[in-house]
């Protein structure tokens, strides 16, 4: 894993967090709009977060990547500026991109787009995976936060279910069931670490149904979809030529999308999340659902060695270290 930083490798130290190592970009067409587009991505400051701009509407046109800037979650995720009405600017799909950003665990970059959604590229993240290994990672002078879940926060319709429990690493269970016998009831658990989602989901595609893409073309989604960028699926058949790339590639491919949109909370989340039926929807009403309450989570830093601190606890050490150390610490719980 590529550094650029003479921290410690002592297992009690914390994580810092990474960004870029150098720009890098790429061209390809959003799935939906059928639209060509252009994609750089920068690194970023300490704190900056993962933010996209729209060059082509502006210099200035940012919209950050948060779960309280989702706008669509209709075959996509969609995110806006927050600022409502027709005129605001979004960015569309960008749940393979930012499913890159947490499996490799890049915590800041600035994503710069020329049209309205992040490219389809072959319809997973392994593009992304690519490029962000083309760019590098550097680690950076502040410890990284993370989300702890301190109670279950669960968001169920109908025989749709999505679900957050306590637990110190990130882990991902989900269950699918479509009536096209070629997807069928599949189910898949990881636990994710970077090893896991590089060999296990990241080269996960996307998928749809044969008999829904005129459907789907009618309200202006799929119109650069293709066997190039999904999955096509008929009834028992597989019209890729080449099949799958995993024998439950569908259901590996619904963790990936989960671990993208949840990963629109800021930081990476520490509790094993569980889908049933769910989709890009249940997962943004999970973080919502998270985040209406103080009591179900906390901010924490995570050493090395995997040791969990509340950010109150590393702060209270802080303040015993001198006045330097007060206020580096108080700086770090405002921008917390």
């Amino acid at each position: 894993m590529p550094t650029g930083s003479s921290h410690t490798m002592d297992a009690d130290a914390p994580q810092r967090q990474r960004t870029l190592r150098a720009p890098v970009k790429c061209s390809g067409i959003g799935v939906h709009t059928g639209t060509p587009v252009t994609l750089t991505m920068f690194p970023a400051a300490p704190g900056h977060g993962i933010r996209f701009r729209r060059v082509d509407l502006g210099p200035d046109v940012e919209i950050a990547a948060s779960w309280d800037r989702v706008v669509v979650t209709n075959h996509c995720t969609m995110l806006g500026q927050g600022l409502g009405g027709e005129d605001e600017a979004t960015v569309m799909t960008v749940e393979h991109l930012m499913s890159a950003f947490a499996g490799l665990g890049v915590d800041n970059a600035l994503v710069l787009l020329d049209g309205p959604e992040v490219p389809i590229m072959d319809g997973s993240s392994a593009a992304f995976v690519f490029l962000i290994d083309c760019a590098g990672l550097v680690e950076q002078d502040a410890p990284r936060r993370a989300i702890e879940v301190l109670r279950p926060v669960t968001v169920e319709e109908g025989n749709k279910v999505a679900q957050l429990l306590p637990q110190p690493h990130c882990s991902i269970s989900f269950a699918i069931d479509f009536p096209a016998p070629a997807i069928g009831r599949q189910s898949h658990r990881i636990t994710i670490t970077e090893s896991s989602y590089r060999s296990e989901i990241a080269r996960a595609r996307t998928f749809g149904m044969l008999q829904e893409v005129d459907y789907l073309r009618k309200l202006g989604l799929a119109r650069g979809g293709s066997l190039e960028n999904a999955i096509v699926v008929d009834g028992d058949r597989i019209l890729n030529p080449e099949g799958l790339r995993f024998t439950d590639e569908f259901v590996r491919h619904k963790i990936l999308d989960c671990l993208g949109d949840l990963y629109l909370a800021g930081a990476p989340i520490l509790g094993h999340v569980h889908g049933e039926r769910a989709g890009h929807a249940f997962n943004n009403r999970l973080l919502h659902a998270l985040f209406a309450d103080p009591a179900n989570w906390r901010w924490v830093e995570v050493s090395r060695g995997g040791t969990v601190r509340p950010i109150e606890a590393v702060t209270h050490e802080a303040v015993t270290h001198g006045a330097e150390a007060v206020e580096a610490a108080t700086q770090h719980s405002v921008a917390a």
